[in-house]
């Protein structure tokens, strides 16, 4: 065990902060974001997912945030790809009565800084289509059974495996009735890389038999994908010697943004 926790690099208080720091940042910006969309959609404003996405991009900056890459705002369709990303080339308007994803992950401009990575949905609408709500109640549940298993294994102090957090998660997928709509693993560890070297939450792509260990953090991001939509929530985990914590709000529904 010692060679795995040698493997995998841990953050010592003050390097925490500055994730708690960074998501509470990542949270204002997904505020203004969904703001300005339903503005210019309200207005009448022609914009496009380019449009917010590079308008993130300020916000990153009035906010101190670095990344490797520009916030991904995906619309209709493209939501249901979870390898798109917006460029100034290639993108599409963001219409009424769809869904709309925004995906943002950054870190605090300062040595040894730990990311912060998150994902919410809106619709562009008044009301929420059923088929969007049932999707999304489903990786809401997915998300909160690793929640629940993490918090209860650190608690208890049993060992946990990144792997058995992905199936928790998948297995209420499954049971949903959206098994074949799973194209990721549950979630990814966090560093000073948005993707760091501890453990991932993952049965899916590989087996990760690592253990969640103290002083490391880490995604769990259920979603589920269509030819016209997809779905997905994504929050951050802390793990401490004792305890788990969820380092921001929730999603528990999808926002109705107009």
């Amino acid at each position: 065990m010692a060679t795995e926790a040698c493997r995998t690099k841990t953050y010592d208080t003050d390097a925490i902060a500055t994730h708690r720091h960074a998501s509470d940042k990542l949270y204002r910006v997904k505020d203004l974001a969904f703001e300005a969309a339903a503005r210019r959609l309200r207005d009448g404003i022609a914009t496009t997912e380019y449009d917010i996405q590079q308008l993130m991009a300020g916000w990153f900056r009035d906010e101190g945030l670095i990344s490797d890459a520009d916030p991904n705002v995906s619309a209709g369709e493209n939501s249901g790809n979870p390898h798109y990303l917006p460029t100034a080339t290639a993108h599409r308007p963001i219409r009424a009565e769809e869904v709309l994803l925004l995906d943002l992950w950054g870190k605090l401009d300062r040595p040894g800084a730990v990311f912060a990575d998150i994902t919410w949905m809106g619709y562009t609408g008044r009301t929420v289509p059923e088929r969007f709500a049932n999707a999304f109640g489903a990786i809401r549940d997915a998300r909160d059974a690793g929640i629940g298993l993490v918090q209860e294994a650190i608690r208890a102090g049993r060992d946990l495996r990144g792997w058995e957090v992905d199936r928790a998660a998948s297995s209420v997928l499954h049971a949903a009735g959206y098994g074949d709509r799973i194209l990721h693993r549950t979630g990814h560890s966090l560093g000073e890389s948005v993707h760091g070297n501890g453990v991932n939450m993952d049965d899916y792509e590989t087996h990760d038999d690592r253990r969640l260990l103290p002083g490391t953090g880490f995604t769990i991001e259920p979603g589920v994908y269509f030819d016209d939509f997809g779905v997905r929530t994504e929050i951050n985990m802390i793990v401490s010697p004792h305890d788990a914590a969820v380092t921001g709000p929730l999603q528990t529904e999808v926002l109705a943004l107009m």
